[in-house]
């Protein structure tokens, strides 16, 4: 079986990791924190960074670090994991949907206007796949009704749209370094922003609020967010080759792309002129031309011995938030379709060239038959 995804560990990882170990600097303090902090900003081209344990963490602190709770609602994408919502719940604060945009599947700038009331506080934006999401209405939207603009870069690891890196292009960005993502510590986050306040006070959330006045004195809710400097070694070690990983996510998509046009069965992505993507997953569509559903495109792909993944499922249909009475007869029909017909194939750091070959032939085997 190709797996979906298999991570690519740096040359270097070992030998941090083994320092960390000797140095017995193991825990949520020591030098690779910083250093991961520092040259993770610089990346991204933000002035602050702060470590978090995942990029649900990263998403909580970043919505507890603006202050949103109970009475505020922000507006997000209806396609999108379950942590964009669940960050805002656990604040008080209400998540407000848009539908997306049928090409990128990113949030569309031209709903959201609708959406915005007087209790809306934030946009969340989602960089969807690796596919950055068009900034510059969202930003236009934010400044005219003082919203404040969240960016969910989880899967963009050094996306760039009109040439600048997402995650520093909002009030606020969060990474995650799971295991799949382009930069990995295993499991982590990242929290980034220009703004010192804001950067500030996402330190002390994420510390359990220790009190500047004394430690062990607590005047506020915090959490523990803390990454551990085992993993920011690991991360150090992986960003020092991200330029090489994400040329080789585009190489990957590029050679999906050559070896899959001008088949009616299934839909590429598509890259948008503004936009430079990451490639995080590759994303097909089983075309509505297809005599079989996506689920048995799927099937088909597991018996050549291919690992495919579905879209996400729309927020609007998750039982668990449907429960708390949220999006009561709400529709979205783009996200819904694109959830129905999307699924993507191997595209894992670990994916050789002879790999993509064989998914691509597996695919053709599908449509043949």
């Amino acid at each position: 079986m190709i797996p979906v995804n298999s991570p690519l560990i740096a040359k270097n990882a070992q030998k941090y990791i083994t320092d960390c170990i000797k140095s017995g600097w193991i825990s949520s303090a020591g030098s690779y924190i910083d250093k991961f902090e520092r040259e993770f900003a610089s990346f991204v081209g933000t002035k602050y960074a702060v470590t978090t344990t995942n990029g649900t963490s990263a998403l909580h602190l970043a919505v507890a670090t603006l202050g949103l709770g109970p009475g505020d609602e922000v507006i997000m994408p209806d396609l999108t994991i379950i942590s964009c919502p669940l960050a805002v719940i656990y604040t008080g604060a209400k998540p407000v949907l848009v539908d997306v945009d049928k090409i990128t599947g990113n949030i569309d700038p031209a709903k959201i206007e609708e959406k915005i009331s007087k209790k809306t506080k934030a946009i969340m934006v989602v960089h969807l796949y690796g596919h950055p999401a068009d900034m510059d209405p969202i930003l236009s939207l934010a400044k005219k009704y003082d919203l404040k603009v969240i960016e969910d870069a989880a899967e963009a690891h050094g996306a760039e749209y009109k040439g600048k890196k997402v995650g520093g292009l909002g009030d606020i960005g969060c990474f995650s370094f799971y295991a799949n993502k382009i930069v990995t510590t295993g499991e982590g986050g990242m929290v980034v922003t220009n703004n010192e306040d804001l950067y500030e006070k996402a330190r002390l959330l994420k510390d359990l609020a220790h009190s500047k006045k004394r430690r062990f004195l607590h005047e506020e809710i915090g959490f523990n967010y803390r990454m551990t400097n085992l993993q920011a070694a690991l991360g150090v070690a992986q960003l020092e080759e991200v330029q090489n990983y994400i040329e080789k996510k585009r190489g990957m998509a590029n050679l999906y792309i050559d070896g899959l046009r001008n088949i009616a069965e299934i839909e590429l992505p598509k890259e948008m002129p503004y936009a430079k993507s990451v490639y995080w997953m590759f994303p097909l569509l089983v075309s509505k031309e297809c005599p079989i559903n996506r689920n048995q495109f799927r099937e088909k792909l597991k018996e050549f011995g291919i690992d495919t993944r579905d879209f996400f499922y729309p927020l609007h249909s998750q039982p668990v938030l449907c429960d708390l009475g949220l999006f009561k007869s709400e529709e979205y029909p783009i996200t819904t379709d694109l959830s129905n017909r999307g699924f993507y194939i191997p595209s894992g750091l670990a994916l050789t060239e002879r790999e993509i070959e064989e998914v691509i032939r597996a695919i053709k085997k599908v449509v043949n038959k």
